[in-house]
């Protein structure tokens, strides 16, 4: 049978995607089979995590296809339940190639801490610069913090207004697009063009929450 996207794509990106899911799970970001991550594996199709699957076990099998709609392609297995989440973006932003949800003790901490505020804001650190679009530990990141739903439409709602903002904003004022937004009790949501620039963008937040629950703690 002809597949609408190429077998060797998505071998690569099952591959890719298991690897960075045990290593997360390493770290122990997924803790209870919780997170999904995907891969854009072309213009029409994303590799993504078949539901419930511990994300420290992963293997190739573990991952499915799904149309930019979220619905699963050549597969009975279901899809992330928030896989809406994951393709509105790749729907909306042609350059990113891959999408991170975890869920680190930080990170739920942070956005239960922020979740009335609606957005925590990183400035003054020179790891801003770990994010594309950064060039300055002058500048300032708005990470939106979401309220939480167990409906994905309405969720992928305020996803979808942020991110028609972030567009305005960076066609008026030149301001970088956001990486990455939280939702309150949950976790955080993180992208970039590839894998390594998404592992990256992560990896920054994930160190940066850190330093801001610290100085709550201190002060």
């Amino acid at each position: 049978m002809s597949l609408p996207y190429e077998h060797q794509r998505w071998r690569e990106c099952a591959i890719a995607l298991a690897q960075c899911g045990r290593e997360l799970a390493a770290l122990g970001w997924t803790p209870a089979t919780s997170s999904n991550f995907s891969m854009r594996l072309s213009d029409l199709h994303v590799a993504i995590t078949i539901s419930g699957r511990d994300k420290g076990h992963l293997h190739e099998d573990d991952i499915m296809v799904v149309d930019l709609h979220g619905r699963a392609v050549g597969s009975e297995h279901r899809p992330s339940a928030e896989t809406l989440l994951h393709t509105q973006l790749y729907a909306r932003d042609p350059e990113i190639g891959c999408v991170l949800h975890t869920h680190s003790h930080n990170q739920t901490v942070a956005s239960r801490l922020y979740g009335e505020a609606g957005e925590l804001n990183l400035a003054g650190y020179e790891l801003l610069k770990a994010f594309r679009g950064f060039d300055s530990h002058e500048a300032l990141m708005r990470v939106p913090v979401f309220p939480n739903s167990q409906d994905m439409t309405e969720l992928a709602g305020y996803v979808e207004d942020w991110l028609a903002d972030g567009e305005s904003r960076q066609l008026q004022h030149g301001t970088p697009r956001g990486t990455g937004y939280l939702i309150d009790g949950h976790g955080i949501y993180a992208w970039g063009r590839d894998m390594a620039e998404t592992r990256r963008h992560l990896d920054a937040f994930e160190f940066l929450l850190s330093c801001e629950l610290d100085l709550r703690r201190l002060r």
